[in-house]
């Protein structure tokens, strides 16, 4: 394992950290803080800020939560614009944790999106679901 974990979540895997936190996503966040360094970018960023405020989220979490929560997960990040844009996954949408984790040599990303996980291991950096980010990471 490197001295320096960088860790990369994509938005959904957020979501369901923020719906339960004792959930596998919830676990896999609270241990990537104590790990390491959260990563972000400026169209993460912008993705977590949009999914975050829709209202149909109102019924499970209320705005203000979710609004607190996305912005102690930016707060306690490490912002990066990445050097270069990567377009090798099946849904366009989901190369910006590609290009974030290839420019910052993330030690991991963290998601549920099969569209990323087909990718594992991508440039040598591995793509895990919660659970197996809790197995590698215990």
């Amino acid at each position: 394992m490197r001295m320096n974990n960088y860790f990369i979540f994509d938005t959904n895997t957020l979501l369901s950290a923020l719906f339960n936190e004792d959930s596998t996503a919830g676990l896999a966040l609270k241990r990537a803080r104590i790990s390491g360094t959260l990563l972000v970018s400026d169209e993460i960023v912008a993705e977590y800020v949009i999914v975050f405020s829709r209202e149909k989220f109102n019924r499970w979490v209320k705005m203000e939560t979710r609004i607190d929560f996305i912005e102690n997960i930016i707060s306690n990040s490490i912002s990066i614009n990445p050097a270069q844009t990567i377009t090798a996954c099946r849904d366009p949408k989901d190369d910006k944790y590609l290009s974030l984790a290839v420019s910052a040599q993330a030690s991991c990303i963290i998601t549920g999106d099969k569209d990323l996980l087909v990718l594992h291991p991508f440039d040598k950096i591995p793509i895990l679901n919660p659970t197996d980010f809790l197995t590698v990471y215990k």
